[in-house]
Order: C-alpha cells, then sequence, then structure tokens
C-alpha cells in the first residue's frame, strides 16, 4: 500500500509539492480551507502572474533579501529555468518582460492555476475543499494525521503550505505558523514585506495616481544611512508611496520595524547634476519669456510641477530668464532628490508577502522536512524566506513545493 501524504493549502508550493508527491506514486490528500484552489495566486502580479524571473540562480537569491541563502539547495533542485519549463511543457506559453519578469503568454493568473490543478488531478491527487487543518496528530516524533474539522486524516508525512498572513481574504490567515508552533517550531513573528508605504506629507493627495517611470529611489533610516535603493516605477496614492520599487523597499521598513524612515526619489536618474544644469537652462532658453510654474513642462509630469515648484523656492510667477544660477542648482538638487517622508506601512493584511514565518534552521533545506519532527515538511510563505517583486516570491513557493513533493 502507497504511503499517503497530505498536503495543506492549494497554493502555488500547495499543489506543485501534491503533484510531485503523486508523480511518485504517493496518495496524496490536498486539503484547502476555500471552495476554490489558487485563490490569491489569481491575484498576483495583478491578476497577470509573474511566475518566476529569468535570470540566473545567483541572481534570484540576490533578489531574496529574507535568508536567501536557505534556498540554495531547492533553487539547484528546481530552479526558474525548471519552473518555465514545468509550464511550457503543460502549453502554458510564458514571455519575459522589463527587468526579467515572466508571465503567461496569455496575461491570466488562472492559467497558471489551470495549469498546477490539472497536474494535481493527473496524478491522482485527491482534493478535499472548504476543510481547515486544525491540528497534526504526532507520535514518537513522527507526523501520524491531520486534524480537521472534519475528521482525522492518517497520514505517514504531512506538508503545511498554508501561505502566510498577506491578504487575509484568500485564507491565508497564519494558520501555518499556528500548525508549526504547535509541533515544536519556532515562528519568527509575521511582519509586512512588499507592502505599500504610509506618509504624513501633506503634499501626497496633490499627488495621488500620479506614476513616475525610470526613477531612482534611495531609502533611509532615521539615522540618515541608506538601507536600499532601487532603479523602476512607483506610483502615489492617497495615503503614501506605493509600486514596484517602493514594495521591494518597504522589506527594510515594515519586516525591520525600522521608524521614521525617508525616501529620496531621484528624477533625473540618467543624468548627473552637471548634465542636469545643463538640460534645465535649455529649457529655461526655451521658455525664457514664460513663468516659471509654466516652464517645466517638458522636464517632468504635469501633475508634478506644483508640488515641484512650490519646493523649489523660486516664486512661480518669477519670469524664467529673472531665475538666479543658486535657484536653478537648488531645483537641480531638488529633482535629484525629491523627499519623501515615511511613517509606516499599511497593515500586513494589505502586504503581497509576509516576513517571518518558521525557523530556516528547524528545516533541512535539501528537502523541506522539518529537523524536530519525521514526516513534517514546509513549502513556501510560511517558511521565514521573502523576496523582492519580480516573480522570486512564487519562485520560493515553486521550488520549495517541488523540493517537499519529491522528498516526502
Amino acid at each position: 500500500m502507497s504511503e499517503t501524504v497530505v498536503v495543506i493549502g492549494a497554493g502555488p508550493a500547495g499543489m506543485m509539492a501534491a503533484g510531485k508527491a503523486a508523480e511518485r506514486g504517493k496518495k496524496v490528500i490536498l486539503v484547502e480551507k476555500n471552495r476554490n484552489v489558487g485563490k490569491k495566486l489569481l491575484i498576483t502580479g495583478k491578476g497577470r502572474c509573474n511566475i518566476t524571473n529569468n535570470t540566473d540562480v545567483e541572481g534570484i537569491i540576490n533578489n531574496i533579501a529574507g535568508n536567501g541563502i536557505f534556498l540554495y539547495s531547492s533553487l539547484y533542485s528546481f530552479s526558474n529555468r525548471d519552473i518555465i519549463d514545468f509550464f511550457e511543457k503543460k502549453g502554458l506559453k510564458t514571455k519575459v518582460e522589463r527587468g526579467g519578469r515572466v508571465f503567461p503568454v496569455s496575461d491570466k493568473s488562472e492559467d497558471v492555476v489551470k495549469v498546477l490543478y490539472k497536474h494535481c488531478l493527473d496524478n491522482g491527487v485527491r482534493l478535499v475543499t472548504s476543510c481547515s487543518a486544525n491540528g497534526l496528530e504526532l507520535d514518537n516524533g513522527k507526523v501520524k494525521g491531520v486534524l480537521t474539522g472534519k475528521k482525522k486524516i492518517e497520514c505517514d508525512c504531512a506538508v503545511i503550505a498554508t501561505g502566510g498572513k498577506s491578504y487575509q481574504a484568500t485564507g491565508s490567515n497564519g494558520d501555518g505558523y499556528r500548525l508549526a508552533k504547535e509541533a515544536g517550531h519556532d515562528i519568527i513573528a509575521p511582519k509586512p514585506s512588499l507592502v505599500p508605504l504610509v506618509s504624513g506629507d501633506a503634499f501626497i493627495k496633490e499627488l495621488q495616481g500620479l506614476s513616475l517611470r525610470n526613477i531612482e529611489v534611495k531609502f533611509f533610516n532615521s539615522a540618515k544611512n541608506m538601507i536600499y535603493k532601487d532603479f523602476g516605477e512607483m506610483i502615489f496614492t492617497h495615503f503614501g508611496i506605493s509600486g514596484p520599487v517602493i514594495l521591494s523597499g518597504s522589506r527594510f521598513i515594515g519586516a525591520k520595524g525600522v521608524k521614521n524612515a525617508y525616501v529620496l526619489i531621484d528624477l533625473k536618474p540618467a543624468l548627473d547634476m552637471l548634465k542636469l544644469d545643463k538640460r534645465i537652462q535649455r529649457d529655461f532658453e526655451k521658455y525664457s519669456g514664460k513663468q516659471f510654474k509654466n516652464s517645466l513642462g517638458d522636464l517632468l509630469p504635469s501633475g508634478l510641477i506644483p508640488v515641484i515648484v512650490g519646493f523649489s523656492g523660486i516664486d512661480e510667477k518669477k519670469k524664467v530668464n529673472q531665475i538666479t544660477r543658486a535657484e536653478r542648482l537648488a531645483l537641480g538638487k531638488l529633482l535629484k532628490a525629491f523627499k519623501v517622508n515615511i511613517k509606516g506601512t499599511r497593515p500586513i493584511n494589505e502586504a503581497i508577502v509576509t516576513a517571518g514565518g518558521v525557523k530556516t534552521d528547524q528545516i533541512d533545506p535539501a528537502t523541506m522536512e522539518s529537523k524536530k519532527v519525521k514526516g513534517l515538511f514546509f513549502a513556501g510563505e510560511v517558511i521565514d524566506v521573502d523576496g523582492y517583486t519580480g516573480g522570486y516570491n512564487l519562485t520560493i513557493a515553486f521550488s520549495t513545493g517541488f523540493c517537499a513533493g519529491i522528498n516526502c
């Protein structure tokens, strides 16, 4: 009789683990608290599902801020290239976009869910939905069963792939942490990662909805030490700032509990101060007879101009040909370091990813099996690993899910 494996959580990590375990002839039962599988996966990448990144393994590791070294074994067992091959061989064509981000050609996250779900069904996985795992039954340090609201499911192995605490409406409410803790594991306190940032600056509401591209951001703590920098896109919201570069940088604020941070935005990173000043001079010559407030249209988005004018210290009605060199240079410095003060993050429920989780030193990195409980495995966001935006977190889910599935 084949061994029975219970996988808890039908997200990307859980479905990958279940499908791979079933491929090996295991009797697999996939338990999901929602009515349908992949609920959180459906909303990733704004519904497009950034499944991985087209870099090398070292590039993946370098973009995993939380315990990336732990993932070496799993990533070399099932790399980002393997992830792409997995989906391609199952009929899901992929494409590479800016920053190496890999998406399905269809731009539909449901197509990713369908592939994973079919992989499970084709290999005989039994899916039990609307069913929560309430506990684990252990005997002499080994998994013997999973307790649900309906009954006890006897098993030889269990995989906890319940996700973190972000987007709790999708089912990620921290159940996995409780199960792991009850089984004797230590939990690094969950904190928001990849989460929008809140600013108390008065001008923020004036910029609501404004997107900026090709900008550089630098994050600083209260001691004025730079803690992160990035290049790309961002957006102003009614409460603060968001977008790819902000979400990635937020990890160093939310996950580390940094207070009184600030962000400096370089609006013209391709130009050094000298080149920027020459550019401003050309624009000023072009609009020499106009008022200052009407001279920046070639340089900045229209929505940003009133705020920049206000911070520049230059009278908005001053004729451009009357602006002094000192005022012009000060304007350049402002464009190279536009400051947004940060007073905190949005709640963890609004975070894309959770930082924290089951301590990595209590998990075998080569197999994802617990070092404390035989037959208990972990996969995905429930582990204390998290990456930046760009497909790295789904890479973690698929890779650790694969490792758990081939070893449980």
